[in-house]
Order: structure tokens, then C-alpha cells, then sequence
């Protein structure tokens, strides 16, 4: 069986996303298949007459996220959506004075040299939401293009039950969105600095989130939080 067949059989659109921890387990068997070595998933959420873009899930550094991803993703958001079908466009360095209002040199070597040399923005649009992966390589040509295509058949499917996950998470505990936005992002490792920059708040706007997530789930410190909030479905 082909790369693209593998990908897009009926089998391997069985998945089910209900909790962060699937979505997060999903998007790197994903990665891993089709070669990629990385990758960030984007809403796009539209607010106020124009696109935003707000990260969901990813393993990018720090480093990237700061220098160059929020600046690639804010220009992704104004894009069009791809057609189902349609074979995504890679992001190399090489070409990104082709690529105007997207990258521009400077960051397009940032990206090279934090290991993000090719970068495939797969564009979903799953029911009425709006989603990006950005999956990115080291080298170039190591992803597979036409994997990409089941990829992108793939997330239509799984990101599709993104908005009934958190509709569900949301019913069964007692955190905000954002408490619970922060500490899934501290259970994946991520440091208090690293959240602030990706949901675009401060260092003590996160740890008061944080606080207040372990005091509404009783807990005695982050770790204890964190074990209490996977045990019960919450993130």
C-alpha cells in the first residue's frame, strides 16, 4: 500500500480525540509518518472583522515560536484555505523572497537554523472551524508530498471533533478556559515563560492561571494538578 493509501484507508480515519492527550498523541503519529519532524497546530479564529491565529498544540522550541512562528502563523491565518485534495505548498528557505507577506529572508533563516529548513502549512477546514498544521523538517524534501494529501483527509476528520473535546472537557471540571489551556501546556513540559509566549499573555497572567487551576482542583502543587486534571479527563 502507497503512502497516500496508508494514510487516507478507512482504518486510519478511525481515530478519536477525547482529551488533549489524544490530540497531542494524534499529531505526532502524524508527523512521524509522514516524515516530518515537528509540528504546530494553528485555530483560526475569527475575531473583530479579521483572522487571528492561536496555537492549540505543538513541540517547536521556544526559540522558534518567539523568533519566527508567531510572525509565520499570523500571515498564514489571512490565507485561503486549501482545497481538499490539494497538494500543500512547502516553505524553503530558497524561496522565500518568492513568497512575500509570508517570509521574508531573515526569518526564513532563522527557521533554517533552528530546524525548521521546510515547512508544509496544511490548511483544514473541518466543519466550520478553520485549523493549520505546520509540520516542518530538518532538510529539505523529507517529507513526503503526497502523504501530505492523506494527511490533510485525516484531520479533516480528527480536528473535526475538536470543538465537541472541549465542549466535554469544559462540562466535567470546574477550570477556565484558560486554567485549563495553562496547565495542559505545563503538562507537556512546557515552562511558564513558554506558555505566556504562546497564548500571547504574561509570565504572571500564567502562573496566576495556574494557581488557580490547583486551588479549584484541590491540589497541593503543579504536579499534583496536573496528575488530577489527566486522571479526570480535563486536559
Amino acid at each position: 500500500m502507497n503512502s497516500l493509501a496508508a494514510l487516507s484507508d478507512s482504518s486510519s480515519l478511525s481515530v478519536r480525540l477525547a482529551t488533549r492527550g489524544d490530540l497531542t498523541a494524534f499529531l505526532m503519529d502524524l508527523t512521524a509518518e509522514i516524515g516530518a519532524d515537528a509540528y504546530m497546530l494553528v485555530a483560526i479564529v475569527h475575531e473583530e472583522d479579521r483572522n487571528t491565529a492561536r496555537i492549540l498544540a505543538s513541540n517547536w522550541i521556544h526559540d522558534a515560536i518567539e523568533l519566527v512562528g508567531r510572525p509565520l502563523i499570523a500571515s498564514l491565518a489571512q490565507t485561503p484555505a486549501t482545497a481538499p485534495g490539494a497538494r500543500p505548498r512547502s516553505l524553503l528557505a530558497s524561496q522565500a523572497p518568492e513568497l512575500p507577506g509570508v517570509l521574508n529572508g531573515e526569518e526564513a533563516a532563522l527557521l533554517d537554523v533552528l530546524g525548521h529548513r521546510e515547512i508544509c502549512p496544511l490548511s483544514v477546514q473541518a466543519g466550520r472551524n478553520r485549523y493549520f498544521v505546520l509540520f516542518s523538517a530538518e532538510r529539505i524534501d523529507k517529507i513526503d508530498q503526497g502523504a501530505l494529501i492523506g494527511a490533510q483527509m485525516r484531520c479533516c476528520y480528527a480536528l473535526s471533533q475538536i470543538p465537541e473535546m472541549l465542549r466535554q472537557a469544559a462540562a466535567q471540571d470546574p477550570l477556565s478556559d484558560r486554567e485549563r489551556e495553562c496547565l495542559a501546556w505545563v503538562s507537556e513540559g512546557k515552562t511558564t515563560d513558554e506558555v505566556a509566549l504562546i497564548l500571547g499573555v504574561s509570565a504572571n497572567t500564567v502562573n496566576s492561571y495556574v494557581t488557580h487551576a490547583i486551588q479549584k482542583l484541590s491540589a497541593s502543587n503543579r504536579a499534583m494538578a496536573i496528575a488530577t486534571a489527566i486522571r479526570n479527563g480535563i486536559i
